[in-house]
């Protein structure tokens, strides 16, 4: 895994079954510069060949999720519209990385969650929010607008109206606010705290049954056919005689 190294942005560390990428740049409040998009992309590559079961993508800064895309890299855009191409390609390309992982994926966030950083929610599975997070979509307020897949994905999670609210007024609102309109889908006293727990109980689960599962949810064409070839698998096989002897199942891998 990971080297720890502060200075990558996005860090890794694994427990167990269960890995964890950290955003950990806490001088700038964990703002993403274009350059960090990359370094997303080959921490989510190292997380999908570590035999992990649950990511979690969580913060190691205090009082903060994300700030957003760094302003000092968007200020710059303004001349250059190669980079601007580069930022949005490679913004995207972490993200789809993200959301196709076979594995589950929780967002812990604890703190402010703003702009790009919201989007990087979006593209987990799962969102648990902190007592004190607080989430908003700022585009609008910089003269600027959202990628068109984090859109997609905002619409899909909070419905057409939920989305135009968020984006063309750049609010924020707080966590009792974001289960409301199913921006996330569970608040705790401590984001973390409650990640790990949901991680550890479906890092136990069939790993073939959450990747067939996540195929489902997107809508995979051969929905039918994952439905009846799980029952022809190993894990089905495990699974009934964990049943029936009453014991706990130990699935492949």
């Amino acid at each position: 895994m990971g080297n720890g190294n502060s200075r990558r942005m996005f860090t890794i560390d694994s427990i167990g079954r269960v890995a964890r990428i950290s955003l950990d740049r806490p001088a700038a409040r964990n703002a993403i510069a274009i350059a960090h998009w990359e370094l997303l992309s080959a921490a989510i590559a190292e997380v999908a060949i570590s035999g992990a079961r649950v990511l979690i993508l969580r913060s190691a800064a205090p009082g903060i999720f994300c700030s957003g895309a760094d302003i000092g890299d968007l200020e710059a855009l303004g001349a250059d519209p190669a980079m601007r191409t580069r930022f949005r390609v490679g913004m995207a390309a972490a993200l789809d990385a993200l959301a196709a992982l076979p594995i589950a994926t929780i967002a812990a966030v604890d703190g402010g969650c703003y702009g790009a950083g919201v989007a990087l929610a979006l593209a987990c599975d799962i969102r648990i929010a902190g007592a004190k997070a607080a989430f908003g979509i700022t585009p609008a307020k910089v003269g600027i607008v959202y990628p068109a897949g984090d859109v997609a994905r905002l619409k899909a999670l909070v419905g057409p109206g939920q989305a135009a609210r968020l984006l063309v007024s750049g609010m924020t609102i707080d966590a009792d606010r974001a289960l409301a309109i199913r921006l996330v889908e569970e608040c705790a006293p401590a984001a973390d705290t409650a990640a790990l727990a949901l991680a550890e109980t479906i890092s136990v689960n069939s790993a073939s049954s959450v990747t067939g599962l996540k195929r489902i949810l997107a809508g995979d064409s051969d929905a039918d056919r994952l439905f009846e070839d799980a029952f022809g698998g190993g894990d089905f096989l495990e699974g009934v005689a964990a049943f029936q002897a009453r014991r706990r199942p130990m699935f492949a891998g």
